[in-house]
């Protein structure tokens, strides 16, 4: 658990994704936590710009060579923008999954949904339950 990365500025759901406030979009990736968990990424299912999102339903898929996984959204809201460099590049999610590896950006349909996500020490507390 010690070489999982949890910035302290992000919130997180229980679900392994991440969010980043900013302005009045979120940007939504998959924490470190759940890249090292899925090992080589090697394609990322992308929902439509446009298409609404619901808080806790799947959006996407995200793939590895060791399984596949849903990607669930943190909060309800339109997808605005979708990281399209992980069509031809998955394993920017491995490299640098709270950068260049984000998945998409969502414009939130209900601000107090950001507020029950988990801060960097809850999601840290959550993880080591779950392997505990």
């Amino acid at each position: 658990m010690s070489d999982t990365e949890i910035p302290d500025d992000l919130r997180y759901s229980e679900e392994d994704e991440w969010l980043r406030s900013e302005d009045d979009q979120c940007i939504v990736g998959v924490t470190d936590y759940a890249q090292q968990q899925l090992g080589d990424i090697v394609f990322v299912e992308l929902p439509e710009v446009g298409s609404d999102v619901k808080k806790g339903q799947p959006f996407g898929v995200i793939e590895s060579v060791k399984a596949v996984s849903d990607l669930y959204a943190p909060i309800s809201g339109e997808v605005i923008e979708v990281n399209s460099a992980l069509a031809n590049q998955p394993e920017l999610v491995n490299g640098d999954c709270y950068g260049d590896g984000w998945i998409v950006s969502i414009a939130p349909s209900n601000e107090a949904e950001i507020e029950q996500l988990l801060d960097a020490a809850a999601y840290a507390r959550h993880i080591a339950d779950r392997n505990a």
